[in-house]
């Protein structure tokens, strides 16, 4: 599918690296059309080819997701069947709703760029971590660490959970909080069952405009939004042999080798082994994690 591409009843609204927006054609305004894409970014560039299935295996998983999660969520029930056959195994027919400009990220593990944070200073996000920590070591309890949403284009900004009541109130900041932490614990459990450690995620909330209450949204604990290891590959190794990972690293770590991008403006295209390792795993843990086989 082209990018922007456009459908009966749905009028294109606009597209993120990975994932495209519409509307209904017919102008009503309660109901938003969320696809998600083959495509696949690195390093803040979209990179070639396209990942076959990765979109259907990531909506999937977040499909599941809501399921395993005990509050309301973005999706209109009953409503999947208007998503365009296209797309409909990628697609989330959604409620419109009024997106809180905060990242919710969920750190159980320290790695990424919390660990550079770490390294520098001893917290993450304001919040004091114990001395000695490895990349990979996990943490004795998750740690909330929030991020302002930037307008598009831009870097979001790891802020304090200080300033994120400044941004949106004492009790939305808490109870954002609250319900990252709580969902968090509840899938680590779900995966740790599953063989898999869930080591961070990030969440996104909106408010309901007809009822005032919180909905989770966007995409939930996919590959793409949260980091997957492996728990037995984990268990017997050290550094940065235990990190195996279910989501594209895959891919970061062949650019890393080939790429030189002080010198180089554009990414090269990707070898059809590193394509077919890289939607391998997306698959793979979509099965242990479900237990079900993917349509695609």
């Amino acid at each position: 599918m082209t990018l922007n591409a456009s459908f009966e009843n749905w009028r294109h609204l606009a597209s993120g690296k990975v994932r495209d927006l519409y509307v209904p054609a017919d102008g009503s305004d309660n109901r938003l059309l969320l696809v998600a894409s083959n495509r696949i970014s690195a390093f803040d560039f979209l990179l070639e080819p396209e990942i076959p299935g990765k979109g259907a295996l990531l909506t999937g998983l977040s499909h599941w997701w809501f399921k395993q999660i005990d509050m309301p969520n973005h999706l209109v029930p009953d409503a999947q069947e208007l998503a365009p056959a296209a797309v409909r195994d990628r697609s989330m027919v959604v409620k419109k709703l009024e997106m809180l400009p905060i990242e919710c990220v969920v750190r159980g593990a320290i790695t990424g760029s919390g660990y550079q944070e770490y390294q520098a200073t001893g917290s993450v996000c304001g919040i004091k971590l114990p001395g000695g920590l490895a990349d990979g070591d996990l943490l004795s309890e998750p740690i909330y660490t929030p991020a302002y949403k930037a307008p598009q284009g831009e870097h979001d900004e790891n802020i304090t959970f200080e300033q994120t009541v400044e941004l949106i109130g004492a009790d939305r900041a808490k109870q954002l909080q609250d319900a990252s932490l709580r969902i968090f614990n509840i899938a680590r459990e779900k995966a740790q069952a599953a063989g898999v450690i869930l080591a961070d995620t990030k969440f996104e909330f909106g408010i309901d405009p007809q009822n005032g209450e919180l909905v989770i949204a966007d995409e939930v604990l996919t590959s793409d939004s949260s980091r997957y290891w492996d728990a037995a590959v984990y268990a017997a190794n050290e550094g940065a042999a235990r990190l195996e990972s279910f989501d594209k690293q895959i891919v970061r770590n062949w650019l890393l080798a080939n790429w030189d991008r002080a010198q180089e403006s554009t990414p090269p295209v990707l070898p059809a082994d590193i394509v077919t390792r890289t939607v391998s795993r997306y698959r793979e843990l979509f099965e242990r994690l479900t237990g079900e086989t993917p349509v695609s």
